[in-house]
């Protein structure tokens, strides 16, 4: 702002510095009175040409301001400076709400303008809170600058200096509303009480709304924010800041939600007549998706389905007359009758009559002409014996072919697609002379197809040892050496099993069972597995005799189709399983692989492995933990899987019977509640089910089908032999947006129907009743514990209409491979390093370091009586480490034990380049 000059009388100033001097201390102050008296006597005299100025004095030579003071704040306790500056002037002084700031309180800097070569003085003083808390409420503080010069004085505009502040409290705040879509929106806002005043702005979902981005939306002059047409995704939580320099506030988020209300859709066509014949009725349908009701919006009002009545005309089936009189016999001595359908004739879509509409029949007469046989008929009897000939010799060629593939298949090693099942096309040649126990493999790549020369396996029966390379036993070869390749079983495809089918043993077996797997097999063995159950069945090498192919099933039962009769306090423990077809030959153990749900321990269980008979009867087999009754079966129990050795295949199961309270028995529960939710009623489902991955694969089946979703990670309970039952309750549900329908406090289950395991699964539902359809996040606690017993408990805390933390729990896993592997490509161990490992560690070895010590670097040296039983140990460990760990086994582990027992007996093996 420009400077208001004004004349002011001389004597103004000296009586102000004298003032202002006095106001001094000590001799300092008194030095400057009696200089201020000197300039006013000094100014007495002139006090005619200042006062009254002489006719044409110039007026710029008054002060001027070239800054001037401003209003300011007082933030919190920080003091403010004030400053002006004028020219020409020999003094400038402030003044504050009329009184004269003292004058050491002044910062005074002196200059001369370069100009004009005019001076030029500039002042500033300090203002603290205390100084305008003084006067709080009375006035506002103020402050000037005055400036003098020769030709009279002139003031500043005045500063006002004020305390800033911001109240915490909005005066107005947003509050929640639901809105229908395309409705207007307007949120008052009334910020706190300010100085300055506070600006407002808004946030929606904590990101700033600018209304220049937004044609949709704008904000009063009031402060309030205006939606003009609510859209979906104006859904949100919107928050009032107000700000100043002392502080910024936020008021309570008020929480928008823009619902939609349900519209019908067109309805269907009328569906055909309920019946074919007579009275029915016809229905047509609609559904409220147009619009979809979002967000607690309104259901369709009206009905879904409309129904009337309808008559259909009943069909008739035609019927034939009676048949006419015969013709007269012609020529072609034929005479034929007829008839027609219509008694009646079909009408209103009724089935036409079956049968011939004419009759013809030979007939002798006088009008028949017979003709003696001639060279035709003598044509036809000549070519019907021909082509008997030709038949006679087909049928002769078809049963060479068949005689000479039988015997091909019978031999030991043959150039079949037996061999081919298993390995890819590779020429094995016998070893050098000077190392006849070597095998070196040599594949031509250059050819599709090549024979097998010399012995597959070979045995060493004689003592010498090959020493082992410091290089990886089982690790893959490097670059230019030769190794043995897997082939897949489906490379021979048809051609391989219609070779194969006129043997007497080949077996026919139903497909299309989810849980069923089957394959065909020779003697390179091979693997079954049931996908996402844990079942499967290994067909170790040699297990059938060479020559011979099998079908073999494996088949995990519903325990609704297979009666298990169990005894006092028996308990099923595993699943009901199917392998076969029985009564085939095996030369060595077959492992079959299932899960359990037992905690087993040898003082609280007596577990027996149970087999179905021919005649239906089940039959124990084995009881674990004692002496084994026959060499054919026996079982590696383990925490989650049982693994049953087994040269008869069959139908098994695993029986425990508790010996004490403390038996328990795993049990998995599960929460499932509906994906969807169109009504008020929302159900949770509580599985409690035998741990093992086929129960499991079954509950999540059914409730894709019943469109479920998983609501909660699922617990494992232990489940003691106590005659308690299971009890479940649910807990903590806000009572103002959701109620339970359960009228007891808790649901049960009884003891023996969960302790028999016959029923795999059992589940309670929990009833609830939302208050409000716009209800949509569920916070509750559900408790299911065993009397006297364990317990676990879930916090259940998700949005019923979009939470699907859980959904990955529904599509399990799927197990590497196919259901079906065929020879080398079922096992992690390749088969030649697998028969040098066999030769070199089952003969007695010096020091021990033979099969069982390998037996105990795998801690399987519990099992040392039944692998010595066997005639070749090292097979079956080498087996059971293949049913163990297949297919994530690591080949790593398994050669560092190797290793470490052919460092016992530095000349245990001996294994060429090739083979390593």
């Amino acid at each position: 702002m420009g400077a208001r000059p004004r004349r002011r009388r001389a004597p103004a100033a000296p009586a102000a510095a004298a003032a202002a001097a006095a106001a001094a201390p000590g001799p300092l102050g008194a030095l400057l009175a009696a200089a201020a008296l000197l300039a006013a006597a000094a100014g007495a005299q002139q006090s005619a040409t200042v006062a009254n100025p002489v006719s044409g004095a110039s007026p710029d030579l008054l002060p001027h301001f070239q800054l001037e003071p401003e209003d300011v704040y007082i933030v919190k306790n920080k003091a403010v400076s004030l400053a002006c500056r004028a020219t020409p002037a020999t003094q400038i002084y402030f003044k504050c709400n009329g009184e004269w700031v003292h004058q050491g309180d002044h910062v005074m800097q002196h200059s001369t303008d370069r100009g004009t070569g005019l001076p030029v003085m500039e002042v500033r003083i300090e203002v603290t809170r205390q100084q305008v808390e003084k006067i709080f409420g009375l006035e506002e503080y103020w402050c000037q600058c005055v400036a003098w010069s020769s030709s009279g004085t002139t003031k500043s505009q005045k500063a006002f200096v004020r305390i800033a502040y911001l109240r915490k409290n909005f005066e107005q705040e947003p509050t929640a509303r639901e809105v229908s879509i395309e409705q207007g929106i307007v949120l008052p806002c009334r910020p706190p009480e300010g100085i300055p005043p506070a600006e407002v702005e808004w946030l929606r979902n904590e990101e700033l709304v600018d209304p220049a981005l937004d044609a949709n939306v704008y904000v009063t002059p009031e402060h309030s924010l205006v939606l003009r047409q609510a859209r979906l995704a104006d859904t949100a939580n919107y928050t009032c800041v107000a700000k100043n320099i002392v502080a910024r506030r936020r008021s309570t988020s008020a929480a928008i939600t823009v619902y939609v209300n349900g519209g019908w859709s067109t309805w269907t066509q009328w569906s055909g007549c309920s019946t074919t014949c007579g009275r029915g009725w016809q229905k047509r349908s609609r559904t409220c998706t147009n619009p979809t009701p979002l967000n607690g919006g309104a259901f369709c009002e009206g009905q879904n389905v409309q129904k009337t009545a309808c008559t259909t005309l009943c069909p008739v089936d035609g019927a034939w007359s009676e048949w006419s009189k015969w013709s007269v016999c012609g020529a072609e001595c034929t005479h034929w009758r007829s008839r027609e359908c219509s008694e009646p004739a079909p009408r209103n879509g009724g089935r036409d009559c079956h049968g011939p509409e004419l009759d013809t029949r030979n007939c002798t007469s006088e009008l028949c002409s017979h003709a003696a046989p001639g060279a035709e008929d003598v044509a036809l009897y000549v070519g019907l014996v021909a082509v008997a000939v030709c038949l006679v010799l087909l049928l002769l060629v078809g049963v060479l072919v068949y005689c000479r593939k039988k015997g091909g298949l019978d031999a030991d090693v043959a150039d079949s697609s037996i061999l081919t099942a298993g390995f890819q096309p590779v020429s094995i040649k016998t070893s050098k002379a000077d190392n006849p126990s070597l095998l070196t493999i040599q594949p031509d790549l250059s050819t599709a197809t090549m024979t097998y020369q010399g012995s597959l396996c070979p045995r060493q029966d004689g003592p010498a040892k090959l020493q082992l390379p410091n290089g990886h036993l089982l690790s893959p070869l490097g670059a230019g050496r030769h190794t043995l390749h897997h082939s897949s079983p489906a490379a021979e495809g048809a051609d391989f099993v219609a070779r194969l089918s006129t043997q007497s043993y080949f077996r026919s077996l139903p497909r299309g069972n989810t849980n069923m797997a089957y394959g065909t097999f020779n003697f390179l063995g091979g693997r079954l597995m049931i996908p996402n159950t844990g079942i499967s069945l290994l067909i170790p090498p040699d297990a059938i005799p060479r020559g011979k192919i099998y079908e073999v099933y494996l088949t995990l039962h519903k325990q609704e189709e297979v009666r298990l009769p169990l005894a006092g306090c028996q308990t099923l423990l595993s699943p009901i399983v199917s392998c076969g077809p029985p009564g085939v030959l095996l030369t060595r153990p077959a492992i079959l692989v299932m899960g359990h749900c037992v905690e087993a321990s040898v003082e609280n269980w007596s577990i027996r492995l149970k087999k179905q008979s021919c005649e239906g009867t089940w039959e124990d087999v084995l009881q674990l933990g004692a002496e084994p009754c026959t060499e054919l079966y026996y079982c590696q129990l383990e925490a989650q899987a049982c693994y049953v050795f087994t040269e008869q295949l069959g139908r098994f199961a695993l029986v425990g019977e508790s010996l004490s309270m403390a038996a328990s028995k795993r049990l998995k529960l599960v929460l499932f509640a509906p994906a969807a939710c169109p009504s008020l009623e929302y159900n949770i489902r509580v599985y409690c089910l035998s741990d093992t991955q086929d129960v499991l694969k079954e509950v999540i089946q059914l409730e894709k089908q019943l469109g479920g979703q998983l609501i909660g990670t699922p617990r494992v309970l232990h489940f003691k032999d106590s005659y308690h039952n299971l009890r479940l309750s649910i807990h903590d549900m806000p009572s103002s947006l959701w109620k339970s329908k359960l009228l007891a406090s808790y649901q049960e289950i009884p003891f023996y129907h969960i302790w028999s395991g016959l029923q795999p699964f059992l589940h309670c539902t929990f009833t609830l009743e939302r208050l409000s359809p716009s209800t949509c996040e569920l916070a509750c606690k559900i408790w299911v514990w065993q009397v006297e017993g364990d317990g676990q408990s879930f916090t259940v805390n998700f949005n019923i209409a979009k939470d699907t933390r859980f959904s990955d729990w529904l599509v399990p896993d799927s197990e590497v491979g196919a259901p079906a592997l065929v020879g080398p490509s079922a096992f992690k161990i390749p088969f030649l390093i697998r028969q040098k490992i066999i030769s070199s560690l089952d003969p007695p070895g010096t020091r021990g370091a033979d099969w069982r010590t390998l037996a105990q670097k795998l801690n399987l040296d519990s099992h040392l009586s039944f692998f010595a039983s066997k005639p070749s140990p090292t097979a079956m460990i080498l087996n059971l480490w293949e049913a163990r760990h297949f297919p994530n086994g690591n080949l790593s582990q398994l050669a560092a034990a190797v290793a470490e027992v052919g460092k016992q007996d530095g000349a245990l093996f001996a294994v060429s380049e090739a083979e390593c």
